[in-house]
């Protein structure tokens, strides 16, 4: 299972995670880039140890955001000395698979980016990987947190969301 071939069809069949971790984390479609490439590498380099028994989106996943948070940790100075708005037009810039022609619901939309986007690393992580349809377990076990943990922290954002938004 670890060959080249194997590599690159999994790396294929799993591609939105990348984008949408790069999407979440870097900003200009350079930084993505870069942040993509930076994270293939990196998959590329744990790709002898992926466990094949264990789900390869919960590996991808969490070798993404490790990379993606690094990485937002090594530009924290920067991003400290931006406009303020940067991550709100950062986030809006990312396409929306679903685009609506309904004007609220692109405010909502809007919105909710906006919100992800002035979370910490780790919330913005368990919110990425919650939107994207994964269970408690799985984003616990990407994140290294436990799955009560996981419940408790979804709830509160949800309910900052409601507040929020």
């Amino acid at each position: 299972m670890h060959d080249a071939t194997g590599f690159t069809e999994l790396l294929d069949r799993h591609r939105g995670i990348l984008i949408k971790v790069a999407a979440g984390y870097a900003g200009s479609p350079d930084e993505r880039a870069d942040l993509m490439q930076d994270i293939v590498a990196q998959l590329w380099r744990a790709w002898p140890a992926c466990d094949p028994a264990r789900p390869f989106s919960t590996w991808m996943y969490r070798i993404a955001l490790n990379v993606a948070i690094g990485d937002l940790r090594r530009r924290g100075r920067e991003r400290d000395h931006r406009a303020p708005h940067a991550d709100e037009e950062r986030l809006s810039s990312i396409p929306d698979a679903g685009q609506s022609a309904d004007p609220e619901r692109a405010r909502q939309v809007h919105a909710l980016r906006a919100f992800i986007a002035a979370q910490r690393p780790l919330d913005r992580a368990l919110l990425l990987m919650h939107l994207d349809g994964h269970g408690h377990r799985a984003i616990a076990e990407v994140l290294g947190i436990g799955e009560s943990n996981v419940s408790t922290k979804l709830s509160r954002l949800r309910r900052r969301i409601r507040d929020e938004l």
